[in-house]
């Protein structure tokens, strides 16, 4: 006779790769969206998901008959992409308020430290309506911006407004592009992979720059001296 059962996770899951958009979005459609973004602009430990890979690939994949993969709703993926994205930024603010300098200490990740000078550069630089809203776009960043600002103490009506202005032109912005570029190319799947991968460098554009120029004001600093 043999043993017990045992409980084993279905396939569908255990196949999943939460590095992947195309992969979660199989696996949990608009939900997942709304998870991933939560975690990614709310929890310092999710500084690594692919949330503007998401977003486009959502917005492809919502555009009935011209891809392989599964069909999403237009309404439901903008719908969840706010929600998540409005949602973590505040929790994120909420953590930071309540001690975001100490958690960030604890973390020997070079990466998350690197997005946390950047993100402090951009409350200095741009004040904080503007940095907020910029955040957005710029990947690490926009984790672990919103519990640096309140940790820094930017005034909780401030930041309220202008993270919900900044997540929702960020979140309807790629699913829109996205959808618009699967409307207008037959077989749009095909180039799927090598669009995400633009659109991942292109998201990573301006966090290079940034350090190029703080680079150079290092350079020219260290002249000086």
């Amino acid at each position: 006779m043999g043993g017990p059962p045992t409980l084993s996770a279905p396939p569908a899951l255990l196949a999943v790769n939460i590095l992947d958009a195309s992969s979660l979005l199989s696996a949990f459609g608009a939900l997942g969206i709304a998870v991933v973004l939560f975690a990614e602009t709310g929890l310092l430990v999710g500084f690594f998901l692919p949330g503007d890979s998401l977003l486009f690939t959502a917005g492809l994949l919502c555009v009935p008959g011209r891809h392989s993969g599964p069909h999403l709703d237009l309404a439901q993926v903008l719908a969840a992409s706010v929600v998540g994205a409005l949602a973590g930024a505040q929790c994120g603010y909420l953590l930071g308020r309540r001690g975001g300098r100490a958690l960030l200490a604890r973390s020997r990740n070079h990466r998350l430290h690197q997005g946390a000078q950047r993100a402090e550069e951009l409350l200095g630089r741009y004040g904080h309506a503007r940095a907020v809203v910029l955040a957005r776009f710029v990947p690490v960043v926009r984790t672990v911006l919103n519990p640096l600002a309140g940790a820094l103490d930017v005034p909780p009506r401030t930041f309220t407004l202008w993270q919900v202005l900044g997540g929702v032109v960020w979140t309807v912005a790629l699913v829109v592009a996205g959808y618009g570029l699967g409307s207008s190319v037959p077989n749009i799947d095909h180039y799927l992979l090598p669009l995400v991968a633009l659109v991942v460098v292109v998201s990573l554009l301006p966090l290079v720059f940034e350090l190029l120029r703080s680079r150079r004001t290092r350079t020219a600093g260290d002249e000086v001296r």
